[in-house]
């Protein structure tokens, strides 16, 4: 059977551990309810969770290792976790593999250097997911800046485990994961990732493979990266190294029209086997061969630029014909509260006024999880009336049905 997966690297806290037990529930009760009767048997899981960095606490914090205990009661689960970050966190699971050894997975395959690697392992289960014809190709959406956060040492992590692979490859740097192509990185602790960067493009190049790396012209400008465009329809960067090419928006937008599979440091894949599903209650504008994005808004407005980024990604992407639903969940539902006003003289965005602005794509649906705003005694602004509430049932309709229009086997799922 083919696995639905996702890769976890931040932290997994009690409220977001228990909007996926609930959306699994309503998967295997409305999707797969058979496997409810009885143990399953296929030789591969409906759900794999990839597990590192900060999201490895949870298996050890008695509070969510509850709700993992849950989850993991799912006989179509399963958990692969990264044992090079177990051993350097210090983190010990050995509570739940007694309960659940065939489900938790503590070691990892070997790499070509003959070293473990879990993400050789996240490499090779989108290998099995994906029809092994040329040319094939991995993408990663980086929106953190190197060095601050591990996720850019993922990502190049999980694309080099890629071109390993026999994959193409490709980066997408947006908002602050531009600064991953700076020139002169030169860090005294830490593996230098622009050199990483480079190394991944000429390995690509030597084994007849491709990367793209591409980041988006709006970041970059608003971050001092001078560029200038020299009549060729190209914009072009002193301050970035040579294989990053800086980009409008859109051209990042054109890699996400394929098939191919894309994750960033929290996200998932979907998998639509199942041809004659009932279609979620909503669906592109038009027939589409894209696969749809979903991206879950969990941070709160104003103090980052992840709202206002998050939803400038999705306008983009629904403005080229890609289905689009965004969730605000968590702490992304303050972005929704409240009578939200700047001042006359002020260039910020009003994340309200944005919200009602772009409501009128066809493309672009918004919702929000009723359940968050309850755990924090607030309500939805009234005025946003694009903004359609859903408990964990919507939730899991968004997730796992194929929604209208769309002609693809699977779906991206973005966190941000």
């Amino acid at each position: 059977m083919t696995s639905h997966f996702f890769l976890i690297s931040g932290p997994l806290t009690s409220e977001r551990l228990s909007w996926f037990e609930e959306s699994l529930k309503f998967y295997f009760i409305q999707i797969y309810p058979e496997s409810l009767m009885y143990r399953a048997t296929t030789k591969s899981p409906v759900f794999t969770f990839f597990l590192t960095g900060d999201a490895l606490a949870s298996l050890e914090n008695p509070e969510t290792q509850q709700i993992w205990s849950v989850i993991l009661s799912l006989s179509g689960v399963r958990i692969i976790c990264d044992r090079k970050e177990l051993d350097l966190r210090g983190i010990s699971i050995e509570h739940l593999m007694m309960k659940n050894p065939d489900q938790l997975i503590n070691q990892n395959g070997l790499a070509a250097n003959k070293q473990p690697s879990f993400w050789n392992d996240l490499a090779a289960l989108v290998r099995q997911n994906r029809p092994p014809l040329p040319p094939a190709s991995i993408g990663w959406l980086q929106i953190e800046s190197p060095y601050m956060y591990r996720s850019a040492w993922h990502g190049l992590k999980f694309l080099s485990s890629a071109l390993e692979s026999r994959f193409s490859v490709e980066l997408y740097a947006y908002l602050d994961g531009i600064h991953m192509g700076h020139t002169g990185q030169n860090p005294v602790e830490s593996e230098n990732i622009g050199h990483g960067l480079e190394g991944l493009h000429d390995l690509a190049e030597k084994q007849g493979l491709t990367c793209q790396i591409l980041a988006c012209n709006r970041s970059s400008t608003a971050r001092g990266y001078s560029t200038w465009d020299p009549g060729e329809g190209v914009i072009v960067s002193t301050c970035a190294i040579k294989p990053f090419k800086i980009r409008d928006l859109h051209v990042m937008i054109d890699r996400f029209e394929r098939s191919h599979i894309i994750l960033s440091e929290n996200s998932g894949s979907i998998q639509f086997p199942w041809k004659g599903s009932a279609p979620s209650f909503d669906r592109a504008d038009q027939n589409t061969t894209a696969p749809p994005v979903i991206i879950l808004i969990t941070r709160s407005p104003y103090s980052t630029e992840h709202v206002y980024g998050a939803i400038a990604f999705a306008v983009a992407c629904a403005h080229q014909g890609i289905l689009t639903r965004v969730v605000f969940l968590e702490d992304g539902i303050y972005a929704l509260t409240g009578n939200q006003n700047f001042c006359p003289d002020s260039v910020a965005f009003n994340i309200q006024d944005l919200i009602n602005s772009v409501a009128g794509n066809e493309n672009l649906h918004l919702f929000a999880l009723s359940p968050s705003f309850q755990k924090r005694g607030v309500t939805r602004n009234k005025n946003l009336k694009a903004v359609l509430e859903i408990g964990f049932p919507g939730l899991g309709k968004i997730l796992f049905y194929l929604p209208g229009n769309v002609l693809m086997d699977h779906q991206r799922v973005l966190i941000f």
